[in-house]
């Protein structure tokens, strides 16, 4: 198998994800992935003719429950611990900054 992986992949990886490798772990790490492709390799190979898709992780049942919010004072302590909140969304902070 060809390696897809390589320290030039490896270092737009990490640009593309904003980390810093160190030199001392780069040759670690691109061990571990090819490990990764070759597992999906390994998966490629698995014959799921006969195999019927599945639409979740559950067949013929539903998980699914509605859920009721029992006190409205639970409900409002929550809310009111937020600086906004609007028709019972809650804005936080964002995540990313740009």
């Amino acid at each position: 198998m060809n390696n897809p992986i390589n320290k030039k992949t490896l270092e737009h990886l990490a640009e593309l994800s904003r980390i810093k490798i160190d030199k001392k772990e780069e040759e670690k790490l691109l061990k571990d992935l090819q490990e990764i492709f070759n597992y999906f390799n390994l998966l490629k190979e698995v014959d799921t003719e006969n195999i019927k898709p599945l639409s979740g992780g559950t067949i013929d049942k539903n998980i699914f429950r509605s859920v009721e919010v029992q006190n409205d004072w639970k409900k409002e302590k929550l809310t009111e611990q937020f600086l906004e909140n609007k028709d019972n969304y809650l804005k936080i902070p964002p995540v990313f900054e740009q």
